[in-house]
């Protein structure tokens, strides 16, 4: 079941805009398993030049979902984004689907998943010389380089932290210059 967090910049979100929100994004249950429960954030901006933004993130256990749209009409930029989720959703099942078939089963992929870890952020030790503008907190999530590859695209990130199924290590992948990836392992 999904809950909504819609928020407006420079914009007040009326009922009318919340209800077409809300039955938009809805239409994306389909693709979730019973008993999933998510909370989509959705951050609605209007610029000076009458442009808008739509940002949604749904935060799930083993994924999250991400996209932006920017249009002149919010309604339009709405439907936009619901499709590039759907896309997201379904390139991801794809993914699950296949290496279901590729691996051991659905068994081995499932304990895996079980085990999760916190991630925990270093602060800047010196404030004055360094300013930190934001933090996000996340639990990082037992996959391999491929999966996290697809994660950080899926994000429209440059990077993505996860912990290696196999190794259990906590590893960074990221996107070169020459558009080829890079893994970094920790120790």
């Amino acid at each position: 079941m999904l809950d909504f967090n819609i928020r407006g910049e420079n914009l007040e979100v009326t009922p009318a805009i919340r209800e077409y929100v809300e039955k938009k994004v809805l239409k994306l249950e389909r693709y979730f398993t019973e008993g999933a429960n998510a909370t989509a954030h959705v951050n609605l901006k209007v610029y000076n030049d009458k442009q808008t933004k739509v940002e949604i993130t749904i935060p799930m256990k083993n994924l999250t979902l991400r996209a932006e749209e920017r249009h002149d009409d919010m309604y339009a930029a709405i439907d936009l984004i619901v499709d590039k989720l759907e896309r997201q959703i379904r390139k991801y099942k794809t993914r699950v689907n296949r290496k279901f078939r590729e691996r051991e089963g659905v068994a081995a992929f499932l304990q895996s998943v079980e085990r999760e870890k916190s991630n925990n952020e270093e602060q800047a030790s010196d404030e004055a010389e360094f300013q930190v503008v934001r933090t996000k907190q996340f639990d990082l999530k037992p996959m391999d380089q491929e999966e996290a590859i697809l994660q950080m695209n899926m994000l429209g990130h440059s990077f993505f932290i996860f912990t290696d199924a196999e190794s259990d290590g906590t590893h960074i992948v990221y996107k070169r210059k020459d558009g080829k990836y890079g893994l970094i392992e920790t120790n």
